[in-house]
C-alpha cells in the first residue's frame, strides 16, 4: 500500500497554506508553517509569479495532500469521476469524501486523516458490522461505521472523540459518540466543503489538457 512517509509540515510550507495534516499541533505555536511561512529549500522565499499551469498543478497537489492520496490513485478517481454522469468536479469530490479513512476522520474517531488511515489499516473499524482495513474503501449512503468494541479503549480514539464532541460534524454524517458509531448518510456537495481550499475546476482543466 503506497503512502507518503515524509515530513508533513513540509507539505504545508510548499503549498503556502495550512493543510492541517497534524491535527492538534497545527493549532499550537509548534506549527512549522506559522514559524516558517515560506516554501522549503534555498529559494523558498523568492518564488516568482504563478502561471496558470502552475496554479492548476498546485491545486491538484493540495487536494491530494489533504486526502493523503498519491498520484496514480488520484488519477483513477478523476477518470472514474469523468465517466460518471453529472459534474466532474462534484463526482471527484464525492469519491474522495466517500473514502473510509476520510469518513472516520469526519466522524471524529481520528484527529486527522493520516491517523484515520493508520487506525483503519490496523483493523479498528467495522462497516455494517464487518471489519474493513482498507482506507480507500468507498462507502455508500446508509453505511454504518463503528469502532470495534475491543478498540474503544485505545487512547488516541478516546482523545479524538472527546475533541470531536466540541466541534460541528459534517451535515452528511450522523454520529453517536456514546456508541462509537456513525452513519454516512450521503456524499457531500462541492459547495458544502467549506474547509477544502482548492479550485477543483483547475484540477479538471489540468487533467483535460
Amino acid at each position: 500500500m503506497a503512502r507518503y512517509t515524509g515530513p508533513v509540515c513540509r507539505l504545508c510550507r510548499r503549498e503556502g497554506m495550512k493543510l492541517y495534516l497534524k491535527g492538534e499541533r497545527c493549532f499550537t505555536e509548534k506549527c512549522a508553517f506559522d514559524r516558517r511561512p515560506f516554501a522549503p529549500g534555498d529559494h523558498g522565499r523568492s518564488r516568482g509569479k504563478t502561471s496558470q499551469y502552475a496554479f492548476q498543478l498546485r491545486s491538484k497537489q493540495v487536494m491530494k495532500r489533504i486526502y493523503g492520496i498519491l498520484e496514480r490513485q488520484f488519477r483513477r478517481y478523476f477518470d472514474r469521476a469523468l465517466r460518471m454522469t453529472g459534474d466532474t468536479r462534484e463526482n471527484l469530490v464525492r469519491l474522495v469524501e466517500s473514502r473510509l479513512d476520510n469518513v472516520v476522520f469526519r466522524m471524529g474517531f481520528a484527529i486527522n486523516r493520516r491517523q484515520a488511515r493508520q487506525l483503519v489499516t490496523h483493523g479498528h473499524f467495522l462497516v455494517n458490522g464487518k471489519r474493513v482495513n482498507i482506507p480507500s474503501y468507498l462507502l455508500k449512503p446508509g453505511d454504518i461505521v463503528e469502532v470495534k468494541e475491543s478498540s474503544r479503549s485505545i487512547e488516541v480514539i478516546k482523545r479524538s472523540v472527546e475533541l470531536a464532541k466540541g466541534r460541528t460534524i459534517a451535515p452528511w454524517i450522523q454520529v453517536d459518540f456514546d456508541a462509537y458509531r456513525g452513519t454516512f448518510e450521503r456524499a457531500p456537495k462541492l459547495e458544502e466543503l467549506t474547509d477544502l481550499p482548492v479550485d477543483v475546476q483547475a484540477i479538471v482543466e489540468l487533467y483535460s489538457r
